[in-house]
């Protein structure tokens, strides 16, 4: 522990390294994702390079806005509120160095082995055994860093944000590892410990939930800290919140098989997860209406507060994607969405709407704080952010749903005599257009990322680290 700063002071040291990379993780995995959205628009950017092609490409760009952007996100944030709600320093700074080291590591692995073809081939676990493994020492470090933090706590009260997280970090854990189980048989290659269907559902429970967990529940626990903090607002109901947390952990779950839906996997299976998708909408909602009703009496705050505004629009699509997201879950309707780009727009009102922009808002809230600074740079430049996001995901989002939905008519439509009344090349022209509008709406989020690092990198230059540490120290001490 550094001597330079009172063991009752916060570690706000890790706090700014993953503040920092969640920023140029998100520019560089929202970049790529632009890059390979204008592929589809215009394939000579494939460049004839094995390295440079849509399916090497891809994988990384999910890898880097998920566990890069979204993942340094969820770390900056359940550090920084983990200690103020407890108030408490983190257990161990040692330990706590490690997870981000370790965790850039990892994302550095990925972004070499990914393109040179080195692949799991499931989607969101494409990270081949070695660089699997390293992965999972640092999220059990993790683990032992949050809970150690919060038995060690000033507290009494265990604060409902830090529930969220804990569940996210447990589960995360528990989806890794099982879904990961494989035999080596090089450096570089392995095979998965199970076999055809069992794969498959093994894949989607862990699939989905790392939607559910890592994407969602993560999350709201920084939603239940940065939303009542901004709108200087007690949280709207929190009893509410306690119902939200179990009813969610308990659902979420089982709502994996959705994903494969007219597939080899028993229909009964099927069914299970349509029945848990459709009933997850209830915690979902409630968690969305109880995250938007904090802001009961504080409404006009939105007028002059854009950090507020991205962190209430995200709340605006979360409630979106979770109605969204059950419907495309019943049978019928995925008959028609199923494989189309509505299921891309779909992943990205989560992705975009609600993982990035209360992202954003979280750190717009945060950096200052840490770097001991009264606010950001610039009120103006997190405005033109915020329309740039807000735009950029309307874009992408309507062009998915247009593509998708032109796409699903298309391959179902048949001719009186039983043929197919298109080619697929024929639904792939149609969609053109949409991969036009998509790769616009990427790049206006993608800018936005711009002004954001021009905006923090302004901030930190000026900023005055020790006096974030001198306030933290205050802060702890005040509380006793």
């Amino acid at each position: 522990m550094s001597t330079a700063i009172s063991p009752t002071a916060y570690n706000y040291k890790v706090v700014r390294q993953f503040a920092i990379m969640t920023v140029v993780w998100g520019i560089l995995g929202m970049g790529l994702g632009v890059f390979i959205a204008s592929q589809l628009v215009w394939p000579e950017l494939n460049f004839g390079l094995p390295w440079t092609t849509f399916g090497r490409l891809r994988p990384l760009h999910t890898n880097l806005v998920i566990f890069a952007f979204g993942g340094c996100a969820l770390f900056a944030t359940s550090y920084y509120v983990v200690q103020r709600t407890c108030q408490t320093r983190l257990i161990s700074d040692s330990l706590a160095a490690f997870t981000f080291w370790g965790w850039q590591a990892v994302i550095v692995g990925a972004g070499i082995s990914l393109p040179l073809g080195y692949t799991t081939t499931k989607e969101y676990a494409e990270l081949e055994w070695p660089i699997a493994i390293l992965l999972a020492i640092v999220w059990v470090t993790y683990a032992v860093v949050f809970f150690g933090t919060i038995t060690k706590r000033k507290t009494k009260h265990i604060y409902v944000g830090n529930w969220f997280y804990g569940a996210f970090i447990l589960v995360t854990a528990m989806l890794h590892i099982v879904n990961h189980a494989s035999l080596p048989v090089s450096l570089f290659k392995s095979y998965s410990a199970y076999a055809g269907a069992t794969d498959a559902m093994i894949q989607w429970w862990y699939g989905h939930n790392a939607v559910g967990f890592f994407l969602t529940t993560g999350f709201l626990g920084m939603m239940y800290y940065f939303v009542p903090k901004q709108a200087e607002r007690p949280i709207y109901s929190y009893r509410l919140s306690i119902v939200h947390f179990w009813a969610l952990i308990t659902l979420y779950i089982w709502a994996g098989p959705h994903h494969l839906h007219y597939t080899a996997l028993p229909d009964w299976a099927q069914s299970l997860g349509m029945a848990m998708s459709i009933i997850l909408l209830a915690p979902s909602w409630g968690g969305m209406i109880n995250g938007m009703m904090t802001l009961s009496g504080a409404w006009h705050k939105l007028r002059t507060d854009p950090i507020l505004r991205f962190l209430v629009v995200s709340l605006a699509f979360y409630g979106m994607s979770t109605f969204e997201g059950p419907m495309m879950a019943i049978k019928t309707v995925n008959s028609l969405s199923h494989y189309t780009d509505w299921t891309i727009g779909h992943v990205h009102a989560g992705a975009l709407g609600w993982v990035a922009m209360i992202s954003i808002g979280a750190l717009y809230h945060m950096i200052p704080k840490i770097f001991g600074r009264a606010q950001m740079h610039s009120v103006g430049l997190i405005n033109t952010h915020f329309w740039l996001a807000t735009i950029g995901t309307v874009l992408y989002i309507a062009s998915m749903w247009v593509n998708g939905i032109t796409q699903g008519l298309m391959w179902r439509a048949i001719n009186d005599d039983g043929t197919l009344t298109y080619s697929f090349v024929e639904a792939l022209q149609a969609s053109h257009p949409g991969y036009i509008v998509r790769a616009l709406g990427g790049a206006f989020f993608a800018s936005g990322m711009l002004f954001m690092a021009y905006n923090v990198w302004r901030t930190v230059r000026a900023s005055d680290p020790a006096e974030a540490e001198a306030a933290a120290k205050i802060a702890v001490v005040g509380a006793h």
